[in-house]
């Protein structure tokens, strides 16, 4: 494969070869010919190492962002982005100046047009790192959680989030969205995902979080992490326990701010721990951490991104955990705020990481490591340990004996019919009804026929049709209803409540979408009209079941956990009767007027 670029020298070739040729020994281990098997590759891949100059070295640590859809030929708009962020203008230039070792694609930055382009994007991006001298493969990644973070859409097949897959409560199902997930990723050259979130989410007003975890309960959380990553890793993708040591009990979104998380160290082992374990003992190939601060676990006020007695203190040497370590993104605040650009890549390899993610300033990342290590600071063979660790994972990947994908693999695996069943049967069972006072729900075509659907409409998660009012109204029209849709906003103003109270006379029940109401929300105004037209009302929580506190009077209550397609269709069915609701809730919801008590407790949820 690697005579397409013409340029690799038969030396690399039997090199790469070699080390691809053993590299199922890496994820067996046990008996002593095992650990012979491991000790032989690991020789092959120090040999790859060896003939590296100290400037790939460095670049093999970065996984970085690039504008375009094509490698080699994108957009002028992408090339002046690129310009001005990088100084380079495509992705070719940017491997071939700073050889790094990863590239991670956006929707923002037009790397996730199609599936096709995507494909080859991925080929463009091989060929270039291949085309280098002593060339390697890269390690292309993204953020493709599924719910409300996702970098690839539609065509490809979207599942519930994770706590939709809490609230559905099946690892089967949690493993089988991982394994067509990871299935799809590979067949679009991506191969490593920074998923499944692995942070137990106990704070109903974390910004950052939420949804994006699989629920409260540790245990339950857990059994969710394992599924997904033996799921992904059953498809050759690498899957990412994020965000250790643990991202579910702050207030503060680690974006914008450095959130810091007061847990003792006997509440971090109880409540933040268990899922990173699982995920560990689950082989898991990968672990990214958070920019947070845990006093109980390193006193010294650094991230723990940067923080040695966290990632190898903790992470290495008490869990026992020697896959790759890779940052969050080296531009978040989080990891910002306490020291500058140019010393953030170096204490974060100090500490114990291996990839560093997406830095602001790469030139300023790249060159800080390696005039630490020409410095003294840091030594080669630290760069070396973690370098080892990158070569495993892609030689495990395959990617140093095949990195390319293919036309033909895109057109038979993604979106194809029967990964789109799945996705919606999974959804099925994710639908948490929390309220149905009197059995308003299923609404019955004959006797409710005509339906307004109004409320919030959030911008669409990567590639969904999109708006929830739209697609909700749309999915019931599909069932016999009679269904338009209305949007009135996350924060509805008097004219638009006045114009859904209006047209809700002329419907036989509405159906509101609510997104994060708060005890302000105009939401809550927009609802206790509707309600006092006499209409039946149901409500739908769009993203957070927390919604159902401030809005004690509607007769009927539903959770969907994401406003994606797959999900809304899922919920029109169960409000239809097609199907029973399932799901039930992996968070607790508090009282609205006295947090302190529990409304509905883990595990509530109705059924037909």
């Amino acid at each position: 494969m690697y005579e397409r670029n013409g340029k690799s020298g038969t030396s690399r070739r039997t090199l790469l070869a070699a080390a691809a040729g053993s590299a199922t020994a890496v994820a067996v281990g046990g008996t002593p010919a095992r650990a012979d098997d491991d000790k032989r590759h690991d020789q092959r891949l120090r040999a790859l190492i060896a003939r590296m100059t100290l400037e790939e070295k460095v670049g093999q640590l970065f996984v970085m962002r690039v504008y375009g859809h094509s490698a080699t030929a994108p957009d002028q708009a992408d090339i002046d982005a690129n310009l001005k962020e990088i100084g380079v203008r495509t992705a070719a230039e940017l491997i071939a100046k700073y050889r790094v070792g990863g590239i991670i694609y956006f929707t923002w930055a037009h790397n996730t047009r199609d599936p096709h382009q995507i494909a080859d994007l991925s080929n463009g991006i091989q060929r270039a790192g291949l085309a280098q001298p002593r060339g390697l493969p890269l390690l292309i990644s993204t953020d493709q959680e599924h719910g409300i973070v996702a970098r690839v859409g539609k065509p490809a097949t979207l599942f519930p989030g994770a706590m939709a897959l809490g609230a559905g409560g099946s690892r089967p199902d949690a493993r089988r969205a991982g394994q067509i997930a990871g299935a799809e990723l590979r067949a679009l050259g991506i191969r490593q995902d920074y998923a499944p979130v692995a942070d137990v989410n106990v704070n109903p007003a974390n910004p950052v979080i939420g949804v994006r975890s699989f629920g409260a309960d540790p245990q339950a959380v857990s059994r969710m992490v394992a599924a997904q990553v033996k799921g992904y890793q059953s498809a050759d993708v690498a899957a990412t326990a994020k965000h250790f040591p643990g991202h579910g009990d702050t207030e503060t979104d680690s974006h914008y701010g450095f959130p810091v998380i007061e847990h003792t160290e006997e509440q971090w082992g109880q409540l933040d721990a268990p899922p990173f374990r699982a995920a560990i003992a689950a082989g898991i190939d990968s672990i990214m951490t958070a920019h947070i601060m845990v006093p109980a676990l390193d006193p010294s006020g650094d991230p723990a991104t940067l923080s040695r007695p966290i990632l190898t203190g903790i992470l290495r040497e008490r869990l026992g955990y020697d896959g790759v370590v890779v940052t969050d993104s080296l531009g978040m605040q989080g990891v910002r705020t306490k020291y500058g650009d140019d010393r953030v890549p170096v204490l974060a390899l100090k500490a114990g990481v291996d990839q560093l993610l997406n830095p602001p300033k790469l030139d300023v990342a790249w060159n800080a490591v390696l005039q630490a290590v020409r410095g003294g600071e840091l030594t080669e063979a630290r760069l070396d340990e973690s370098i080892l660790r990158i070569l495993r994972l892609k030689a495990k990947l395959g990617l140093l004996k095949d990195p390319y994908v293919s036309s033909r693999g895109v057109d038979r695996t993604v979106g194809i019919p029967a990964h789109l069943r799945a996705a919606d049967r999974v959804a099925e069972r994710t639908t948490t009804l929390l309220v149905n006072e009197g059995g308003l729900l299923p609404l019955s075509r004959r006797t409710r026929k005509k339906v307004l659907v109004v409320g919030a409409d959030p911008a669409s998660p990567s590639g969904t049709t999109g708006p929830p009012t739209t697609v909700l109204a749309t999915a019931l029209t599909e069932l016999g209803f009679t269904a338009t849709a209305l949007s009135t906003g996350t924060a509805p103003s008097a004219a638009a409540i006045a114009q859904a109270v209006a047209a809700a006379q002329d419907a036989d029940a509405v159906l509101v979408a609510t997104y994060n109401v708060t005890a302000a929300s105009s939401q809550k105004t927009l609802v206790g009209q509707l309600i006092a037209t006499g209409r039946p009302v149901v409500a739908l929580a769009v993203r957070n079941p927390y919604d159902v506190a401030h809005l004690p009077d509607v007769r009927a209550y539903l959770a969907t956990y994401s406003w994606t397609d797959v999900e809304l269709r899922a919920a029109a069915r169960v409000i239809a009767g097609r199907v029973d609701p399932a799901g039930r809730l992996p968070v607790p919801v508090q009282r609205a007027d006295d947090p302190a008590r529990v409304l509905y407790p883990i595990g509530h949820g109705l059924r037909y």
